[in-house]
């Protein structure tokens, strides 16, 4: 009996649980701070086993780690290494859905020298988009062309009959994360130039991006693109743009959000009591008295702006009272999104990819598209949690079966990896739809 190990029960953790079930002969233990989650994931599966894991708990996650073949941390990614760590010291490969730290990369020749896989950012974005990437890439590069431009882009979104609020999205993970997220700088490749985003000019540097099969999109930059030209192998390309997609108008309310200092981790004081009036008048400096205007003006926008009546909607001018569990900007502005923008009973979300490729050869340039986009089910999986947890789950059959050969610290970039989880994911529904035509630029 092989056993896996999973780390975390949260909200992408169930489709991973089941497709190891679905194998032979795999026991699946799953430990989570909150055993109750474990518990209702395993359902009282045979080969599955609920436990209950504080991480900083040294000796215990030895000891589970310690009695299993590969583990899959669903963790927090700051957790990552930690286990990583310990995974070296008992020889159990490692799988994880997040981006490869610098502290991650340390322990490449390490974990080589132990015989050891660390799959990391094989779930969606990354995951699924490294794959499915790559796949043309290499395709591409066989028949002997040129790759001169790349641009991906990745979401996230509540199905079009579930987009149901003026803020055009709801949470499928955590909120936190989200916002996190909003801080991030960008950097990336555009006709040979490298440009460079501050976190907190991220979300001016949007464009429309036309999804086929579904309309348009906003696409704004995500990270560090330019990593990719070399892991990518594509050392000579001129424009390379990975990025993520959202609703229209998302990036014009965040670009305000940052602007009124809601995306800050500063600290405020803990027996504060007030109200989200209050507490906006205090963050931006105008008065509470004449909120709506004045902050209209300190935004430069109008007081009829769709900003303005988004922040309306959202309860943040309201005198309803700041969440006490919440003590930034940040955590305080996740508290009211997560009570505001929840999807409701039946409601499903959608899974949106979408790459463009422009290639050149002696018959002149191409444009090759590929494009996946998946739904949730209603009552049941979300598109999000299928996407995330699949891939991982077959990396982690693929490891159990001792298919694939790479050692260290890897992503999903190798055709031993990639092309037998397509495979797969194709098997399962999420397939992608790809397109080549001539390009005149």
């Amino acid at each position: 009996m092989k056993k896996v190990l999973v780390l975390g029960a949260g909200l992408v953790s169930r489709p991973l649980v089941n497709y190891l079930f679905d194998q032979k002969n795999i026991h699946v233990t799953m430990a989570s701070r909150t055993k109750e989650k474990a518990i209702k994931i395993i359902d009282n599966h045979p080969r599955g086993q609920a436990m209950e894991l504080d991480v900083s708990n040294q000796a215990k996650l030895d000891s589970l780690i310690s009695d299993h073949e590969v583990i899959v941390s669903l963790l927090p990614y700051t957790y990552h290494v930690e286990v990583a760590k310990i995974c070296i010291k008992y020889g159990c490969h490692l799988v994880t859905t997040s981006y490869v730290s610098d502290e991650m990369k340390k322990l490449h020749a390490p974990a080589q020298d132990a015989d050891l896989l660390f799959l990391n950012e094989i779930g969606l974005d990354p995951g699924i988009d490294h794959m499915s990437a790559m796949k043309i890439i290499h395709q591409l590069q066989d028949t002997g062309k040129k790759i001169v431009s790349f641009t991906s882009y990745c979401g996230v979104l509540p199905a079009p009959e579930a987009n149901t609020n003026p803020v055009g999205y709801k949470f499928s993970w955590s909120p936190r994360g989200v916002l996190l997220a909003s801080r991030n700088a960008a950097r990336y490749l555009w006709d040979g130039q490298e440009v460079n985003i501050p976190g907190e000019h991220l979300f001016q540097g949007y464009t429309f991006q036309c999804i086929p099969g579904f309309g348009y999109l906003e696409g704004y930059p995500n990270r560090d693109s330019v990593l990719y030209r070399d892991l990518y192998g594509l050392s000579d390309i001129q424009t390379l743009q990975r990025g993520t997609l959202r609703y229209m108008g998302w990036c014009e309310f965040m670009k305000k959000i940052g602007d009124m200092g809601l995306l800050s981790l500063k600290e405020i004081p803990k027996d504060r009591d007030m109200t989200f009036r209050q507490y906006i008048s205090n963050l931006t400096g105008v008065p509470a008295e004449t909120l709506e205007s004045s902050l209209a003006k300190y935004l430069h926008i109008d007081t009829y702006a769709a900003v303005m009546k988004k922040l309306e909607w959202l309860g943040l001018l309201s005198t309803a009272q700041l969440p006490r569990n919440a003590h930034t900007p940040l955590d305080i502005l996740a508290a009211r999104m997560m009570e505001k923008l929840q999807y409701g009973p039946g409601e499903r979300d959608m899974a949106v990819l979408h790459h463009e490729f422009i290639a050149r050869s002696h018959e002149g340039k191409h444009r090759v598209t590929s494009t996946f986009i998946g739904y949730g089910e209603p009552q049941g999986d979300s598109a999000v949690a299928r996407t995330v947890a699949l891939p991982a789950a077959i990396g982690t059959i693929l490891l159990l079966q001792g298919k694939i050969s790479l050692r260290g610290v890897r992503i999903p970039i190798h055709p031993e990896i990639y092309t037998p989880v397509l495979q797969e994911l194709e098997s399962r529904g999420i397939v992608f739809r790809e397109k080549t035509e001539k390009w005149v630029s």
